[in-house]
């Protein structure tokens, strides 16, 4: 599994100077990354992605896609392949950081703080090169109308049928966003009503099935780009969640989702509810913060999502109960996730308000209200509006998020040590270490990569060497480094590559 997030960037304005473009300002903060850690532009390999092929059997043609399904074109921005595993690059109009693979929910979390450090880091960098202050926000939205995404990806089995990840899925993430959202203010697409949602990307999504993931959004994305062998593997990529800092959030976010996966992969979810309207829900479940709006299933019985959710969570506590399954560290994180998520639901079911040092949407929502109630406000006022992306702002002095972690009043998962760490290392059980490690011993031989392959510039080769890495879960810490320590050189490394 893997998180992938494009960040909020903006510049302070000065007053007779251009606005700069976010494409070139992106460009900046990723460049200075680059320089800073002396990687060098490493690039990407776009030849083994497939962005228009759908997990349904068709693969839609280049000459009618909209061009923002054409993933796999370079732009000639910053592309760059870190240390520990990860990609950080220009998408669009933002800096994104696509975390590397991994194996646990709560690595999954040490990562993606990771990303927050670099691009904290990173925008500090920019700003004294650039002598303007660059904002950073880990939000989704931009306040004029639009959204950018924060996805999740998790493996599959290529045997698990498609149409069972649509019809007993799409109800799950519907629901979920009780205990992942992030929180807006503002409710429509370019908030047209006043008031606070739970989540800032339900109101963005219009569609139940497709390929898109930036116009007619839908609940469960299609493309089969599983970045493994396509015989035994389908990548889900998942466009429906936040992005979040509250470390509870992101764990029950990817945590939760992977079990239910495993479930359905057993053919456990036959009796969840299938809900009518997919989308509909999601727009009317973030838009109560109470948690008590109600949403249909397929025979009309109303649901709130928590019992929705609820169903879910009976069926991965079956699943657990049947025994242990992937490795011992994935097994226990599933129980202490079952436990978890019951104790969230029985107390947004109580009372919401009693989860502000666990949920993001809950901490920020409780922080506007103070704000309400002090200042006698209603939810039109610009100042929530301002509060809101101040607590997206990944800034020690600014952010409203930052300063209640540091106040102790967000619990926390990892520790300090464990995310600074994570800035320059990878995970030891994935091919994420050996994509690290590569760059770390041979970097500037490193021309390209992708998820499943490395492309070298060997010393005495004509040609480019592709390292075809196929397999997630292979090329490991333990099993590579005796390798690469034996190899003592890229041309040797090659010598010895299996074809």
């Amino acid at each position: 599994m893997g998180i992938e997030t494009e960040y909020g960037i903006s510049i302070d304005p000065v007053s007779g100077e251009e606005p700069i473009h976010p494409m070139v300002l992106s460009n900046v903060v990723v460049r200075t990354w680059a320089e800073t850690t002396q990687l060098g532009q490493s690039g990407w390999d776009y030849s083994t992605e497939s962005p228009l092929r759908d997990q349904r059997g068709t693969e839609l043609r280049r000459v009618s896609a909209h061009p923002d399904l054409l993933t796999d074109v370079d732009a000639g921005m910053a592309n760059l392949v870190l240390t520990n595993g990860a990609r950080f690059y220009v998408d669009h109009a933002h800096p994104e950081f696509s975390g590397p693979e991994v194996t646990t929910a709560l690595d999954a979390v040490v990562w993606d703080r990771a990303g927050d450090a670099i691009l904290t880091r990173a925008a500090q960098l920019a700003s004294e090169t650039t002598g303007r202050r660059i904002r950073i926000h880990k939000n989704n939205v931009d306040g004029k109308g639009a959204s950018y995404g924060t996805h999740e990806n998790y493996l599959l089995e290529r045997g698990t049928p498609f149409h069972r990840v649509v019809r007993q899925f799409s109800g799950f993430l519907a629901t979920r966003q009780v205990f992942t959202g992030s929180g807006r203010v503002g409710i429509g697409q370019q908030s047209e009503q006043a008031g606070f949602q739970i989540t800032q990307r339900a109101d963005y999504f219009e569609a139940e099935v497709g390929l898109e993931t930036t116009l007619n959004r839908p609940v469960i994305n299609t493309r089969d780009e599983p970045h493994a062998d396509p015989r035994r593997h389908r990548r889900l990529h998942v466009i429906t969640g936040d992005a979040t800092q509250a470390e509870w959030s992101t764990w029950l976010k990817v945590g939760t989702a992977a079990l239910v996966l495993r479930a359905l992969e057993a053919n456990l979810l036959t009796e969840v509810p299938v809900l009518a309207r997919p989308v509909e829900a999601m727009h009317r479940i973030s838009h109560d913060p109470s948690c008590r709006a109600t949403v249909a299933d397929e025979q009309g019985r109303d649901w709130t999502a928590i019992a929705v959710q609820r169903c879910y969570l009976e069926a991965c506590r079956r699943l657990c109960g049947r025994g242990p399954f992937g490795t011992d560290a994935q097994y226990q994180e599933a129980l202490r996730l079952l436990e978890a998520w019951q104790d969230v639901l029985d107390r947004l079911e109580q009372d919401p308000l009693g989860l502000a040092d666990r949920l993001e949407w809950v901490a920020k929502w409780r922080l506007l209200r103070s704000y309400l109630d002090r200042d006698g406000l209603d939810w039109s006022h610009p100042k929530l509006a301002m509060i809101d992306l101040q607590f997206s702002e990944l800034d020690e002095r600014r952010g409203l998020f930052t300063a209640l972690e540091r106040k102790g009043r967000i619990e926390r998962l990892t520790t300090p040590e464990q995310v600074a760490a994570a800035v320059t290392d990878a995970p030891s059980d994935t091919r994420a270490w050996l994509r690290g490690e590569l760059m770390r011993r041979h970097g500037s031989a490193v021309m390209a990569a992708s998820w499943d392959s490395v492309v070298l510039d060997v010393p005495g080769r004509t040609a480019l060497q592709r390292l075809e890495m196929m397999d997630p879960l292979g090329f490991t810490r333990d099993r590579m480094t005796p390798v690469l320590d034996a190899a003592g050189s890229l041309t040797q490394l090659i010598a010895t590559w299996p074809s």
